[in-house]
């Protein structure tokens, strides 16, 4: 089995491994039903659908009152 002559710096094994450590971003879709943006295969925030089913309760907030 073949092994190294000589070490390899940290410097270049920091340069090998550097591919697998790049970031993405991330993907996003449209929502169907309220046109906001979600991840793919996830129920969408903003209105609580799943592929035209609701499946999540959103809660309506409610506004403060002013206070004189």
């Amino acid at each position: 089995m073949p092994v190294p002559k000589k070490r390899h710096s940290n410097s270049r094994q920091g340069k090998r491994r550097a591919t697998n450590y790049k970031l993405t971003a991330a993907t996003l879709s449209r929502c169907p039903q309220c046109g906001a943006t979600t991840l793919p295969h996830h129920a969408c925030h903003a209105c609580g659908t799943y592929k035209g089913r609701q499946v999540l309760k959103i809660k309506v907030k409610k506004p403060k009152k002013e206070q004189p």
